[in-house]
């Protein structure tokens, strides 16, 4: 086992002055992308990509995933569409999961944009932006199965049941559900929700029918549907924490090493001093702080950063541009050598920085802040 890790990818500290670099490795991508794609079978393995992809850079994420097979994209808002439609062929389908707020109708249609419908003020608008193109025009409906989020309710599916023509014009391409619950697979209302997607799609326009996300897919066929959509899974989050995590991890995050200093009985470190010494100890300060998205609570259940095989707890409060961890157990002839640490990376997922943090893997991603270098490691996978 190596002392040290090893040392940032191909471009190294190309900017001397980042507190941090942040490695993207886009061949793990692609290979979380074609392994839930043979997980899906016959159904649409879409990818989603809001959120700057999760924060990982859309602009250099979609490209690598349509050239892994994925068509069709999915993102939050209209600019997040107008964004990716420059980085995609145009032969790929777009879907905007907020729908067209009214009087963006036409953004969607310049831009070869499919709205997911969510409610009937949606559906009206798309109506009628389609009575003026005087041509159908493609979209997905959504239904609300039981999350309460978005979603057409039993009272507008009835609506629509009984009056057809409210749907003159749209093209319906997909209905579409959330689930609440598919990071616990045991909970009953997986199966409640994947049979209120049945129930209700069947008094619409038939269409093909999509239920899961990342976590859905792993719950097998039955949840599968036509499409599904993973997001966090592409980016290695794990899908949920009954089983190993059978994805690639995605990101390295390593923080440079700005200042080290002895401390001894009584110190007290960081804002409050809220941790203080009980012996004579080594410590370093790290050029990454909640500023960068390395949220301020993060130490709280046990925080930490590795240096090669050394685990070095976070000590005291993360600050907005440093944070402070105990190096008094590497030795010397280590210690003398290193640059960096990893933040995350080999011995610490994104889903263990989270869990320290008290909150999910979605969160960690995409907080990552943008005053980190990036590297984006191209290799095949």
């Amino acid at each position: 086992m190596s002392e040290l890790p090893s040392p940032p990818h191909a471009t190294g500290w190309a900017e001397p002055g980042a507190g941090a670099m942040l490695e993207i490795d886009l061949g793990a991508i692609a290979a979380n992308y074609r392994l839930l794609d043979a997980r899906t079978g016959t159904a649409t393995c879409a990818a989603v990509v809001k959120a700057d992809a999760y924060g990982l850079g859309a602009h250099r994420v979609a490209p690598v995933l349509e050239q892994a097979g994925a068509h069709t994209f999915f993102v939050a808002h209209l600019e997040e569409g107008i964004r990716l439609r420059c980085c995609i062929s145009r032969s790929s389908r777009i879907f905007v999961l907020h729908g067209p707020m009214p009087g963006t109708e036409a953004e969607f249609t310049h831009h070869d944009l499919l709205p997911v419908l969510n409610s009937m003020e949606q559906i009206a608008g798309w109506h009628a932006h389609a009575g003026r193109t005087g041509t159908p025009l493609p979209a997905a409906l959504q239904v609300d199965t039981g999350m309460s989020r978005f979603g057409l309710s039993d009272t507008d599916i009835a609506t629509l049941s009984a009056r057809p023509d409210l749907l003159d014009g749209i093209d319906t391409r997909l209905v579409m559900s959330h689930l609440a619950c598919a990071d616990t697979p045991a909970s009953p209302a997986n199966a409640m929700q994947r049979d209120r997607l049945r129930a209700m799609a069947a008094r619409l326009p038939t269409a093909p029918l999509a239920l899961s996300a990342s976590s859905g897919i792993f719950l097998g066929p039955d949840y599968h549907f036509d499409l599904v959509r993973p997001g966090a899974a592409l980016y290695g989050l794990a899908p949920n924490e009954n089983a190993p995590n059978p994805l690639r991890p995605t990101v390295r995050l390593a923080a440079r090493i700005v200042q080290r200093r002895a401390i001894t009985t009584g110190d007290g470190v960081g804002y409050g001093l809220t941790w203080r010494a009980t012996g004579p100890r080594r410590i370093a300060t790290l050029g990454i702080g909640y500023a960068d998205g390395f949220l301020r609570h993060g130490a709280d259940g046990g925080g930490c950063a590795w240096l090669g095989e050394y685990r070095l707890p976070i000590l005291g409060r993360i600050s907005m541009d440093s944070t402070t961890v105990d190096v008094t157990d590497v030795p010397d002839s280590v210690m003398a050598r290193a640059t960096h640490v990893d933040m995350i990376g080999p011995r610490r997922s994104v889903d263990d920085v989270a869990r320290s943090a008290g909150t999910i893997g979605y969160e960690v991603l995409t907080a990552l802040g943008s005053r980190f270098h990036r590297a984006y490691l191209t290799q095949a996978a």
